[in-house]
């Protein structure tokens, strides 16, 4: 059954048990999901407050990326599962199947590309946001700081996630250049985060 229609309980469910699948890729996408759903709720609760009366545009527009986001995430979670089924079979594989070394290369970048997907995805979330604490009402700063902070802890796994997958990959130059990249993207977003979350807590005073 898809992610999008499972309970929050069956899908936690699955989580917690021996399941091969939903595991910490889809727990990853699922937490930028939430974090993109905090993003649309401070922009439906920011347009059309006096204070935030100079900021109509600009928070249309990131309340129509939070739902995008949102949406690509949760298709995310279900991508996950899929990417990595093919590689949890190849592990199975007899060790002298001919080709089992470029069945596992093949495997290992297929399920490498959702957790890309989603790290990718969460750094847009901490852009939004950082345009939500930057624009929205004052009531729901805290939720602009909450979605940075779950944003943040996915990045965080998503790269995770990556990394398992290009550490046992042959090819060297192309493992090493993935990891590059998404290490250089959650140094910046990770400071982007935290720094979200410092700037609410001083405009609320704490």
């Amino acid at each position: 059954m898809s992610a999008k229609d499972q309970s929050l309980d069956a899908f936690l469910s699955d989580l917690a048990s021996s399941l091969p699948s939903p595991g910490g890729g889809g727990a990853a996408a699922l937490c930028g999901a939430l974090a993109a759903g905090l993003a649309s709720m401070v922009v439906a609760l920011s347009i059309g407050k006096k204070q935030c009366a100079g900021h109509e545009a600009e928070l249309s527009g990131l309340g129509i990326r939070a739902e995008a986001a949102r949406q690509e995430l949760l298709a995310l979670i279900d991508a996950d599962a899929e990417a990595f089924a093919p590689l949890s079979r190849a592990y199975s594989l007899p060790k002298d199947t001919p080709d089992r070394a470029e069945i596992l290369e093949s495997c290992l970048r297929q399920a490498a590309s959702a957790p890309k997907k989603i790290a990718d995805a969460c750094c847009a979330v901490i852009e939004l946001a950082e345009g939500c604490a930057a624009c929205g009402s004052r009531l729901v700063l805290s939720d602009a700081a909450t979605a940075a902070a779950l944003a943040g802890g996915a990045l965080r796994g998503a790269v995770i996630n990556v990394k398992v997958n290009t550490a046992l990959m042959r090819d060297r130059e192309y493992a090493e250049s993935l990891s590059a990249e998404l290490e250089e993207k959650e140094r910046e977003y990770a400071v982007r985060a935290d720094a979200v979350c410092n700037a609410v807590a001083a405009a609320l005073g704490f």
